[in-house]
């Protein structure tokens, strides 16, 4: 930890690691994502154990579920993201693959949150934008993100950036972070790294720096 004009600066996963100041981001941990991933079910062991850890040490644990809305009720934007996801030319062609209340829209039933956790919805792929979790972070005092989850190459990167963008330290748990194109999450952890001020960890050494007394 570094000090400097009143303010203290963590340079290390275990400086950040205090639930008054981080909290743990599960990403889009859905039935219908982790399943499309072919070691999901790795990824939901390392997820259980880090939510299992945060909660035995009061660290906050907050959820992002991702949602497609009804063709009718999409813009330019999200026509042309379903487009070129499901392959077709025509916008009348295209289908809702998360709407709200599917059984693929729903977060895998290990991860159910309990009543002091919280689910966000979003359509984007930062899960800052749009949704309260930013300002639920910063009224809490957190300014350190743990970010598990799927895909690291398709919303986990634009989500660490974004959270650089506003000020918030994001931990990548590394063997936490599922993808569906390995060549891809490689390049974004390399963006990331190259970019700098990031931390990374792995489950292991994150569930025991939440562990240790304080």
């Amino acid at each position: 930890m570094r000090h400097a004009f009143g303010l203290t600066i963590p340079q290390t996963v275990a400086d950040a690691c205090d639930p008054a100041r981080m909290a743990l981001l599960i990403y889009d941990m859905q039935v219908g994502i982790v399943r499309q991933i072919p070691d999901g079910d790795k990824i939901l062991r390392s997820c259980l154990q880090l939510r299992d850890a945060a909660r035995a040490n009061g660290f906050r644990v907050f959820y992002t579920r991702h949602m497609t809305l009804p063709p009718a009720a999409s813009g330019v934007a999200q026509l042309r993201t379903a487009m070129q996801w499901q392959r077709v030319a025509d916008p009348a062609e295209v289908h809702s693959s998360f709407p709200q209340g599917s059984p693929q829209y729903e977060l895998v039933p290990e991860l159910a949150p309990d009543a002091d956790e919280v689910v966000f919805d979003k359509i984007t792929m930062s899960a800052f934008e749009g949704t309260p979790l930013g300002i639920a972070l910063r009224d809490c005092g957190i300014d350190t993100v743990v970010i598990a989850g799927i895909a690291m190459e398709v919303g986990i990167e634009p989500t660490v950036r974004h959270g650089l963008d506003l000020g918030y330290l994001p931990v990548v748990v590394t063997d936490a972070c599922g993808a569906g194109h390995p060549d891809a999450a490689e390049r974004s952890h390399a963006t990331l790294a190259f970019a700098g001020g990031t931390l990374t960890a792995d489950t292991a050494t994150l569930t025991e720096l939440m562990s240790r007394d304080r």
